[in-house]
């Protein structure tokens, strides 16, 4: 697939390369993977996506294969570990979000049946379909990602401002970012 157009951004690096293809921009409607990409964004505020991705499997092992229903349940003892653990990030503040995030999303799902009917809400449940010429044109937030921030926060949510909430938009492909001459599109 070398031959084929890509958004710059992701060009040159196999695993960047391999998220941009089968990944990014595609809608994702579990629950589970809802809870990946988020948990994984906001551990990406401040940081490089491409750090998370080659952490993503550390990740994985370290919060239980993302299962919220048990990191909503970390106890003292169990965030000590994870602040032990050199193959995540190991920021206190981010920790302890996963777990007041996993208390927030189980909340969410409790109340709209799933947190896909919630989050997909937001944009009428389809995706918004860019057509940016350039990764220039790509904005960092929107109004909707403000709006699903605010709305969020609300809700309990931490580390979830317009940025990364936009980025987690374009990872579950409420949005779609591909560049127009991008053949992944």
């Amino acid at each position: 697939m070398s031959n084929k157009t890509r958004c710059k951004w992701c060009v040159g690096d196999a695993l960047y390369e391999d998220y941009h293809d089968n990944e990014w921009g595609k809608p994702v409607y579990d629950d589970h993977k809802l809870f990946e990409f988020l948990l994984l964004e906001t551990f990406q505020a401040g940081l490089s996506w491409i750090t998370i991705l080659r952490k993503r499997e550390n990740f994985r092992n370290a919060f239980d294969n993302f299962d919220y229903l048990k990191i909503a349940k970390y106890d003292d003892a169990k965030i000590e570990g994870l602040l032990q653990d050199a193959g995540i990030i190991r920021n206190r503040l981010k920790v302890l979000a996963a777990v007041s995030n996993a208390q927030a999303f189980i909340k969410i799902q409790e109340e709209f049946g799933s947190f896909s009917d919630y989050y997909w809400a937001f944009s009428s449940n389809q995706p918004v379909d860019n057509k940016f010429e350039s990764m220039a044109q790509v904005p960092a937030i929107t109004p909707l990602s403000d709006k699903i921030s605010k709305d969020m926060k609300k809700r309990g949510f931490k580390f979830v401002g317009s940025t990364v909430i936009y980025a987690n938009m374009q990872a579950t492909g409420m949005v779609n970012d591909h560049i127009l001459e991008c053949d992944f599109r």
